[in-house]
Parts: structure tokens; sequence; C-alpha cells
């Protein structure tokens, strides 16, 4: 998960130029042709959480969001945020992680390598990690159902070592 504010106080201004683009610059387009198709205008609000989520690293809790941009003078409202979180994620830009029933995280999907995860039952502490031969799995599991791989989640709920140091050792494993 993310640690502290990976966010610009301000956004730049950026010059256009045809050798140098921001890598993030077609997700900039997504977002203004979703806004579009609903109606809604391309806000310097919605620029601004549009970079702030862009600069996040992996897994980021929306109430983190909302103390980051705080933090950096930005006058926010929760409900603004959590809207525009709703946005980014039906323009296909986010994708909203549940591990359990009492937190959900957000994670930047677009122009993104996916993760998968190690959650500890015990403690919480969710690890992030990517695998090539989980990915090959998934892809010939589609390949022999006919399907066309979009994207997977994949999640594995165990116990940390930090958790089975706190418990002396023991633990209830299970298949």
């Amino acid at each position: 998960m993310s640690q502290g504010p990976h966010i610009l106080p301000s956004l730049p201004r950026q010059t256009k130029s045809k050798q140098e683009s921001l890598p993030y610059e077609p997700i900039c387009a997504i977002f203004r042709r979703y806004l579009h198709g609903e109606k809604l205008k391309f806000t310097p609000e919605r620029a601004m959480m549009l970079d702030a989520v862009l600069r996040k690293q992996g897994l980021f809790e929306a109430e983190q969001l909302v103390d980051d941009l705080k933090a950096l003078g930005h006058r926010v409202s929760r409900a603004t945020v959590y809207r525009s979180l709703s946005h980014l994620q039906d323009a296909g830009i986010l994708k909203q992680v549940f591990f359990d029933n009492k937190q959900s995280y957000y994670e930047v999907i677009a122009g993104r390598q996916a993760h998968d995860f190690l959650i500890c039952v015990e403690t919480g502490r969710v690890v992030e990690f990517h695998s090539e031969k989980l990915r090959a799995l998934r892809d010939e599991i589609c390949r022999e159902h006919g399907f066309d791989p979009l994207s997977h989640q994949f999640h594995i709920f165990g116990v940390s070592p930090e958790a089975k140091k706190q418990q002396g050792g023991k633990t209830n494993q299970g298949t």
C-alpha cells in the first residue's frame, strides 16, 4: 500500500511537446471521454483527483486520499472524493478491491500491471505480488474454455509470520 502523500501540491502546467508526453496522458483522455459521455465537465477538481489517484502506487483507501489532499492544502470534501472515485471506477481507470466486509481499497488499473494479494486474516496485513506463473495459468485456463482474458483477481487468505509469532506459533491450517 502507498506510504505518505505522492501528490504534487498543485497541478503543473505542461507545455505540449511532440517528443515528450506524460505516461498518464491517455488515461486523462479516457476520463474526459467518460465524463463527456455522462454529460459531466472535466473540472479542475476532477483533474486534481485524477492527478492524485494516478500518483498512488498500489492499493489505497479513500480516507487516505482525503487526508493526503488536505495535508497538501487542498480543500476537498469526502463526498467529492468518493464521487470522483466512483467516476474513475466507472471510466475503467480504478477498481475497487474488497478483502472483507470492513474495508475497501482502490487500485489504478489503467496502464498498470495487475497485482494479486496475500491477506493475513489475523492482522489484516496485505501483501501485493505479481506472478508470471499465475498469469500464464490464467491464460491457459481461458484458452481451455474459449475465453479472452481481460483481467483477474487472485487473493490468498492466510496467516502471516508476524501473526504466528503473536500467537506463539499456533495456527489453524486448512485447505
